[in-house]
């Protein structure tokens, strides 16, 4: 049987995991390669590495390492919380995704799933991305389209 692909759909700020789906948040400046964009990659990529295993829902992160917990720990608006997938795109034209730290990641604005609203991430509710975290293996493929 082949494993899964994580999908996710840009239009619909949906991610999709075999059964598993979730409403996410993607680039708010849109779609793009550009480093220092804050626009989300297309194409193919694998999960590199994870981070926050067994980790609190409210864990903040920073530089993939855990700070503390959330608010406390919190600077400005845009928290990453409870777990991180990393990104390696696998074309020439997202090659840099990983370089641009473009993770899967836990977000404390829950509020704002479904619309585009990250720096370029892909944001998931802290138990989305928690229930994902366990469910993907390392390697595993992603496709994002627009």
């Amino acid at each position: 049987m082949m494993p899964h692909t994580i999908h996710v759909c840009v239009s619909e700020q949906r991610l999709t995991y075999g059964d598993f789906s979730a409403l996410v948040s993607t680039g708010a400046a849109g779609v793009g390669t550009e480093a220092g964009s804050g626009r989300t990659p297309l194409g193919r990529f694998r999960i590199c590495s994870k981070h926050g295993e067994n980790a609190p829902l409210n864990t903040v992160f920073r530089a993939r390492i855990p700070v503390g917990i959330y608010p406390a720990a919190a600077r400005g608006d845009d928290a990453i919380l409870a777990r991180i997938l990393c990104l390696d795109g696998l074309e020439p034209a997202n090659a840099n995704t990983r370089s641009r730290y473009i993770y899967i990641h836990g977000t404390n604005e829950v509020e704002k799933l479904g619309t585009p609203a990250s720096h370029g991430c892909i944001r998931l509710s802290p138990q989305d991305v928690a229930t994902l975290f366990e469910l993907v293996p390392l390697g595993t493929e992603m496709l994002i389209e627009a």
